[in-house]
């Protein structure tokens, strides 16, 4: 049974999280895990929360869709 993890930073709708869990199953189904068996697990973090090169996210501007 494979398990997706996926680390993100929070504010993304149900609609998005609906696509990821579906295009990540069919992913997984494109080299031959049955859908029923795929499991994706979706963790948010606040950039407050998250760093990159020792600065936190919440102190740049981060582009969209980035």
């Amino acid at each position: 049974m494979p398990v997706v993890i996926v680390e993100m930073w929070e504010g993304h709708t149900l609609d998005q999280k609906r696509q990821l869990a579906r295009e990540m199953t069919e992913a997984l189904t494109r080299i031959g895990e049955p859908a029923e068996t795929v499991q994706v697990i979706m963790r948010e973090s606040p950039k407050s929360c998250w760093s990159d090169a020792g600065k936190l996210c919440a102190d740049f501007e981060i582009p969209p869709g980035a």
